[in-house]
């Protein structure tokens, strides 16, 4: 028996993953089969397991690393942060690490989202942001703006509250009878929405025109609208025109309404920019952050919020404080890894280089363009995506498998397939996950 399958067997026995139907990793003959992979090491933008296997991570472990695994740079500032504080409570005490990430963060919006609230994932930070919001308007003597705005597709997590702005079926049907139902669903600036002579601004401002109509309707009821700019991640990589983020910004202020950012898959700098809202020249009043923060290493997330927003909380009294905790709020080792994260991105000015990496994933997917099957291949940065036209139910498992037999960690969301890489790929390595993408689709197709 290999490495391999102890702990496969070991897994299976006692670790239930997530978002998984678990039976999909028991039968092997099973069109369905979802392969169950026990990893023994990382390192930089490869996976091995116990039996010397390698799988090229092109979805950077689902978005979370930046700049490999076993990073040499943020080993080291973990090894010296791990010598020092391990953790302390943030109720009352304060370190270094929490401290600097706070201000650099807010730097990075030029501080005008000055203060920073930590969680650990980003369900919380979303579910954060719209506490946040519904109990700023409830200080400022405001309490009937209850009501939340999402996009039809937007994704902000599986806690009850951040399922309320969750408009993924899967999702938001399982769940239903739990949550609050205080969220309007309004139509998406989806670019794959335009009529064959409309551009992707056309498309964003009809989006818009329905939420100045929502708002002109019900904004005295409206707490905030939550989005993911220029990308909705599990709708299948929706990509969209940042003139959306610049007309919703305006109809917020218009209609007292915060405008709050969800990050957590499309910032630090999967998109181009640092953050993916900075394309329309616009800020938010809320900001969610979490994914690629830690560069893939340790569970944080944080909401950065305006000066108006937290000078909202300060008072006498605890019951208009802001209530929400956990006991590893702002840990020292996670946000020390943040730091370091941060440090990579200034010395080895990653958003220039990852310019031409950008360039270089455009030139080595441009051949699936003319698939048959193949339709709306499209790029955001270092984000990829294209949509397969088929009806086997079992096209995304198939395809992953296909995928892991030619070294490539690729999983499609559904019958979209995209690409994610850390921001450290080579050139090579590209090459090599665009012709894993190509080779996996046609055996996928075939239904093998």
């Amino acid at each position: 028996m290999s490495n391999n399958d102890d702990w496969l067997r070991r897994s299976q026995a006692a670790v239930w993953h997530p978002c998984t139907q678990m039976r999909h990793h028991s039968d092997r003959a099973a069109p369905g089969y979802l392969p169950l992979i026990p990893i023994a090491r990382g390192e930089g933008a490869w996976l091995y397991d116990f039996d010397g296997r390698r799988f090229l991570d092109g979805i950077s472990s689902w978005w979370t690393n930046l700049f490999g695994h076993a990073n040499p740079r943020i080993n080291a500032a973990l090894h010296q942060q791990l010598d020092t504080l391990e953790h302390a409570m943030l109720a009352g005490f304060t370190h270094p690490p929490v401290v600097e990430l706070s201000e650099r963060l807010a730097a990075l919006t030029d501080h005008s989202l000055g203060h920073a609230f930590y969680a650990s994932d980003g369900a919380s930070a979303t579910e954060i942001a719209l506490k946040m919001s519904f109990h700023y308007w409830r200080n400022a003597g405001r309490p009937q703006k209850s009501e939340f705005l999402c996009l039809a597709g937007s994704y902000h997590g599986e806690t009850v509250g951040a399922l309320a702005v969750t408009d993924v079926a899967l999702f938001k049907e399982a769940y239903a009878p739990l949550v609050r139902h205080a969220a309007h669903v309004l139509p998406s600036p989806d670019a794959r929405l335009a009529t064959p002579d409309e551009a992707p601004a056309a498309v964003a401002r009809r989006a818009a025109t329905a939420l100045a109509e929502h708002l002109a309707r019900h904004g005295e009821r409206t707490a905030a609208l939550i989005l993911e700019p220029l990308v909705q991640g599990a709708a299948g990589m929706v990509m969209y025109d940042p003139e959306y983020l610049r007309q919703a910004r305006a109809l917020c202020d218009a209609h007292a309404v915060h405008l709050i950012c969800d990050e957590i898959a499309v910032g630090f700098g999967r998109t181009g920019t640092f953050f993916a809202h900075e394309q329309a020249d616009i800020r938010p009043d809320l900001l969610c952050l979490s994914k690629g923060i830690s560069g893939g290493y340790l569970p944080l997330s944080v909401v950065l919020c305006s000066d108006a927003i937290y000078a909202a909380f300060l008072d006498d009294s605890v019951a208009r404080a802001f209530l929400h905790s956990h006991s590893y709020t702002g840990n020292p080792l996670a946000c020390r890894a943040a730091l370091a994260t941060l440090d990579i991105f200034e010395q080895d000015q990653i958003l220039a280089a990852n310019q031409g990496k950008a360039q270089a994933i455009a030139t080595a997917l441009a051949p699936l363009a003319a698939h048959p099957q193949v339709s709306h291949l499209r790029q955001r940065g270092m984000i990829a995506a294209f949509d397969v036209r088929t009806d086997d139910p079992h096209f995304s498992r198939r395809f992953y498998r296909a995928a892991l037999a030619r070294e490539a960690l690729l999983r499609p969301i559904g019958n979209t397939v995209y690409l994610m890489p850390p921001y450290i790929v080579s050139t090579a390595e590209i090459d090599h996950l665009a012709q894993a993408a190509y080779g996996a689709l046609t055996e996928a197709l075939a239904g093998r």
